[in-house]
């Protein structure tokens, strides 16, 4: 079994260092920073780059939220990766079957369910002005941030193809020129230990720099209860060890920030549960408990990460900037799981941790890549301005699916050869037309090519459990490519100088796509492009004293040729297709309101409205154990004109209030924030086990923040402890995953 068992000089480092550090202040005031790509809250009013410019955020005609200071630290502050995000803003899911190394996104519904490690998501991840295409890349862990923006709808022009329904934009802090630093550690359940910090100051004139890491550890705490297995004994823990160097030059009119960062993970992959769903409905089995499985495959995952990005600025005065952007970034992941969620076999398969076969399959994933973007931003000329540019992209994707036998030997090992590459060349305009209205618009060329190449491990060729797997000869390659031009057009009128109305037109491109899986008797297929249309309106305004900001948009999008990866059925297979249209509508809204200056309240919500349209497309539903609620064809497949899109939940909302009262030096406060959705589907199908029940959670967090910069406090994360299934595994087994149990805790912090 592969996996990683050497760190390197840095990793180790970041190691030893993050505890130490951990001592100093974690939560750092936020400020507007220079360089294109951060956003933060200044002078009460919420600053934002969603349109590539620090604009205030009810001046841009993009429905954006922006999540920054204490509320993002007490967010993030029990040890979970990014997907701590979900519902967390308006529109917003993600979840994973991997756990911490390949997160999915969905922004109005739109998203993309596959787990192959080529999948292609219309959600980006823009961390630090760099696009991750890879999910495994996406994964990488958020701390020691200036902001998290989250744009909805689509983003084509400025931010390029496979953002038709979105971005989630991080930006990490600056270096400063003033010497300080923050750190914090936490403690909590399971032995969850969340620990952080990040030191800064100059280096010469005009050179700063910042340093920053973040170490993440659980006890594996899901115990297996398997008398004889090759699964780990217990599972559900992580190590997590990730570290930010920044060196800043500024000289005026040219600054150079170089960034160079990496990632280190070591535990269990996802935990499934064969069984979990009782037969004919969406609650758990009676046997169901979250302490306990029984596996029998292999468990392990590892993931090593490294990435560096050069940004540039220069200005040239009277005419505006020049920004370059070149990023560099590769990962090796191994995660191998039992799929199958059990180890007891019998049919049918009724009761927690029951399997009908025993399945166990892997992976070593590698991608690489290099992007790099110039980009010119005009300065003001009589109420115009511009910003036009050129993208690179290259990605290399090597990857290997394993498979095992029930005695753990390796029989099958597939190689795939991926290469991906995108070229674009977009340009933007905005023109005051008056006072009040403002107009903007803006077009992009997007074209797309790929390569992919299949093969059997010479080693295994012969193997006759390998042959039996797959239905096709190999070596075989398949090639997509597609060209797009993505557009949108936008106007925002001053209704005062608190309010404000816009609209906007905007259209959005996913690239062709190839599905390569092989194994169980799957098939290769490829996609045709995806585009989406879509129009939006809405309003934003703030209070003259910034006490209260508010906004509220209204929606409507059509994607053509949605793409739809048809996963699981009655055996572990997935078929890329394309449906005719699908339609999406809601409303969404956010409030933030400081009545007085002890208490802070802020709420959002969305109401979202998802349907597939094609009256002649039909998948393949789970085998016998669940019960389909679509109709089927002659063949028995499910017919899914009409379904909602898989895990687009209805209704959104999130709240936080925080009150804080004066004691001595210092202040002590609460802060609570509660985050729902309602149900979800898993799959393009219906099905009564596989719809997933709403999902309540909320914390808590009671502390002491002394003036000199010292804090300490108590907290719980879904302190009601409310588990649901988040998602699931079709293939007969009634096989799903649940969300994170209650953590509580305590925790340090302090600040310099």
């Amino acid at each position: 079994m592969p996996s990683f068992r050497r760190t390197s000089m840095f990793y180790a480092a970041l190691q030893g260092s993050g505890i130490g550090l951990a001592t100093m202040a974690l939560a750092a005031p936020v400020q507007a920073q220079s360089l294109a790509g951060d956003s933060a809250e200044a002078g009460g009013e919420i600053v934002v780059t969603a349109t590539r410019r620090a604009e205030n955020i009810k001046d841009v005609p993009v429905a954006v939220t922006a999540i920054a200071g204490e509320k993002l630290s007490v967010l993030n502050s029990s040890g979970l990766d990014i997907r701590f995000l979900s519902s967390r803003t308006p529109s917003l899911q993600i979840e994973s079957s991997f756990g911490r190394t390949f997160p999915r996104f969905y922004i109005r519904g739109l998203g993309n369910t596959d787990f192959d490690p080529n999948a292609a998501q219309p959600v980006s991840v823009v961390y630090d002005d760099v696009a991750l295409e890879s999910p495994m890349l996406k994964a990488f862990p958020v701390f020691d941030l200036a902001s998290v923006e989250v744009l909805r709808g689509p983003q084509g022009t400025l931010f390029g193809r496979n953002t038709p329904a979105g971005v989630i934009k991080l930006n990490s802090a600056r270096p400063s020129g003033d010497f300080g630093g923050h750190g914090g550690v936490s403690w909590g359940t399971y032995n969850t230990v969340n620990a952080e910090a990040a030191i800064t100051g100059p280096l010469a004139p005009g050179f700063s720099f910042r340093a920053s890491g973040l170490l993440q550890r659980r006890d594996d705490w899901v115990k297996n209860d398997t008398a004889v297995t090759l699964a780990d004994r217990k599972l559900e823990g992580y190590r997590d060890l990730a570290g930010r160097l920044q060196l800043a030059y500024d000289a005026g009119d040219f600054n150079a920030l170089i960034n160079v960062h990496a990632r280190n993970l070591k535990g269990t992959p996802r935990v499934f549960r064969a069984g979990l769903f009782q037969q004919g409905g969406n609650h758990f089995s009676s046997g169901f408990d979250k302490d306990n499985i029984t596996l029998d495959g292999y468990t392990s995952q590892s993931l090593s990460q490294f990435g560096t990005n050069l940004r540039l600025e220069f200005k040239a005065y009277g005419l505006g900037t020049f920004y370059s952007t070149t990023a560099y970034e590769k990962a090796n992941v191994e995660s191998t799981g039992d799929i199958d969620g059990g180890a007891s076999y019998a049919f049918p398969a009724l009761g927690a941790g029951v399997a009908l076969f025993p399945v166990n399959t892997g992976g070593r994933t590698k991608p690489k890549e290099f992007s790099q973007e110039l980009r010119f931003a005009s300065d003001d000329m009589d109420g115009f301005r511009f910003q036009a540019g050129a993208y690179y992209f290259r990605q290399t994707l090597d990857y290997s699916e394993f498979a095992y036998d029930p005695a753990g030997t390796l029989v099958s090992a597939i190689l795939h050869d991926n290469k991906n590459e995108n070229v674009g060349l977009f340009a933007s305009g905005e023109y005051k037309a008056t006072d009040q209205l403002t107009l903007r618009a803006g077009l992009r060329y997007s074209h797309d090519k790929k390569r992919d190449t299949i093969s059997l491990d010479p080693a295994l060729a012969a193997s006759s459990i390998a042959s039996q797997l797959i239905a096709v000869p190999l070596p075989l390659a398949n090639r997509a490519k597609a060209s797009n031009v993505s557009w949108d057009a936008s106007a925002t009128f001053a209704v005062s100088d608190q309010l404000s109305l816009y609209a906007r037109a905007a259209t959005g491109y996913l690239g062709p796509a190839i599905q390569d899986r092989v194994t169980f008797f799957s098939v290769p297929s490829i996609a045709k492009k995806q585009t989406t249309f879509s129009g939006e309106v809405g309003v934003k305004g703030a209070s003259a004293d910034n006490a209260l900001a508010f906004d509220l948009a209204g929606y409507w999008y059509r994607t053509k040729d949605l793409q739809l990866t048809a996963v699981g059925g009655a055996v572990n297979s997935a078929s890329l297709i394309n449906a005719d249209e699908a339609i999406g509508y809601g409303v969404e809204g956010t409030v933030e309101f400081r009545p007085t200056p002890q208490l802070a309240l802020t709420a959002g919500a969305s109401w979202n409205f998802t349907e597939i349209r094609d009256s002649v497309i039909s998948i393949a539903p789970c085998g016998a154990l669940c019960t389909v609620t679509d109709p089927l064809n002659a063949a028995g497949r499910a017919i899914i004109d009409g379904n909602d899109l898989p895990q687009a939940p209805r209704y959104v909302a999130n709240i936080t209030g925080r009150y804080g009262v004066p004691l001595g030096n210092g202040e002590i406060y609460a802060f609570t924030d509660w985050a729902y959705r309602s149900s979800i589907n898993y799959f393009l199908y219906t099905a009564r086990e596989f719809r997933g029940r709403a999902l309540l959670e909320g914390g808590l967090k009671l502390g002491y923040k002394a003036e000199g910069g010292w804090e300490a406090a108590v907290f719980a994360r879904n302190i009601t402890n409310q588990i649901r299934s988040i998602s699931a595994i079709d293939f007969n087994n009634l096989t799903g995953m649940i969300n994170e149990p209650r953590t509580l805790g305590v925790e340090l912090k302090a600040r310099f």
